[in-house]
């Protein structure tokens, strides 16, 4: 049930006896990875208090529509925005024909209007209920709208009588909440990506660098999180959002990111997007530089290499499946090609950063990827983040498999 990782659920608990279920089905979720948070009706709260489901989620539960500390903390828009799926059980005979009928008169019923996330609904009433003209017609229509119906099942109920109408137990429930998820490609992978440039101290007021916005490797970061990779984000001075879902490190130097990629390891995959600088003054003044009016015109620094990070890390005893970039401004496949080699990679992504249109801090892309046979594989021209999820799904279907 991998598919509950880091997904986003909001259990809704309506006014049923089988309110007891919703706090052992917080724990099966949780313990396939998913983030919880819970919004109660008033009936719900007669049956199972909302300091015990805060305990177990983890977060305050959300109860009233109209409440300004609730509001200001995380409103209902933004809650139901924040969801990956909204799981309501128990759902009433009452909750569901109010649903069918589009009411918004609680926080619940709200959000389900408001949200654009799969919702689903897990029936719990007395079987003669569940047996009724009416509940059935909304049963239907709901399903017609596209929301899920998980359950019931038959079986004893409170009141004594046995049928259908009782709420499916926790553990087939959370089953059943992971199988609203597609199966994603990167799912239960840890994926690690280094994105920007980096900087080289001369003096306190001066260094060298390289070219690059950090466009592609944020794009390759929130691909990456969409498959359902758990993402660390290693990167160099940029300005840019750091994705949802994403662990972001920030960092300056090219030694300071290898320290960085070494403290993040394991990995599962390693996606090397960074343009690091190969060289660095062998020694940095501890104050400006001036100019001297003895020396002429110029300015002469020793350089010194930078470790190599992509090929130290495609190298280690626990390697991760090594991705990098080769962006060049002539000969691009060959030195593409001898660039995965020298490096022990797996696959190359060759980018011509010549072409102004996919240069450096440009919108889009154009990619040729090499693989260890030095096939290619290339991908038109469009934007970085379509890009980015082509190169993750194509990643995703090199993967060796277990």
């Amino acid at each position: 049930m991998q598919r509950l990782y880091r997904k986003r659920i909001i259990l809704g608990v309506g006014g049923g006896i089988a309110a007891y279920k919703s706090a052992e089905l917080i724990r099966r979720l949780k313990d396939q990875g998913a983030e919880v948070r819970v919004v109660m009706t008033q009936g719900g709260r007669e049956f199972i208090t909302p300091l015990t489901l805060q305990a177990l989620s983890g977060h305050p539960v959300h109860q009233d529509l109209l409440d300004p500390a609730a509001e200001a903390a995380m409103g209902h828009i933004e809650l139901a925005r924040w969801a990956d799926l909204v799981l309501i059980a128990p759902a009433t005979a009452d909750l569901m024909a109010r649903l069918a009928q589009g009411v918004a008169d609680d926080l619940l019923s709200t959000l389900v209007l408001a949200t654009d996330a799969p919702v689903a609904l897990a029936p719990a009433m007395n079987q003669a209920m569940w047996r009724d003209p009416a509940t059935q017609a909304n049963a239907a229509l709901l399903r017609e709208r596209g929301l899920r119906l998980l359950g019931p099942a038959s079986g004893s109920q409170a009141c004594g009588d046995v049928g259908m109408g009782r709420m499916l137990e926790a553990d087939d429930l959370a089953q059943l909440a992971a199988d609203c998820f597609e199966h994603l490609s990167l799912t239960g992978q840890h994926v690690l990506i280094t994105a920007g440039p980096t900087q080289e101290n001369i003096d306190p007021v001066r260094y060298i660098t390289n070219h690059s916005s950090g466009k592609m490797g944020f794009a390759l970061a929130e691909a990456a999180a969409e498959a359902g990779a758990k993402v660390t984000l290693i990167c160099g001075p940029v300005h840019l959002a750091t994705p949802d879902r994403v662990s972001r490190i920030d960092v300056v130097s090219a030694r300071d990111m290898l320290a960085a990629c070494e403290a993040a390891m394991p990995c599962d995959i390693l996606i090397a997007a960074a343009a690091v600088a190969d060289y660095r003054p062998e020694v940095v003044a501890q104050h400006k530089l001036k100019k001297d009016p003895n020396s002429g015109d110029g300015l002469l620094l020793q350089m010194v290499r930078n470790p190599d990070i992509l090929a130290t890390l495609a190298h280690r005893d626990d390697r991760p499946f090594s991705v990098g970039f080769a962006a060049e401004t002539e000969n691009l496949l060959e030195y593409a090609s001898r660039k995965l080699k020298d490096k022990n990679l797996d696959l190359i992504v060759a980018n011509d950063v010549a072409n102004p249109s996919i240069g450096f801090n440009s919108e889009e892309n154009a990619i040729t990827i090499i693989d260890r046979e030095l096939q290619q594989n290339s991908f038109a021209q469009t934007s970085k983040g379509k890009i980015a999820r082509h190169l993750v799904s194509f990643i995703a279907a090199r993967l060796p498999r277990p």
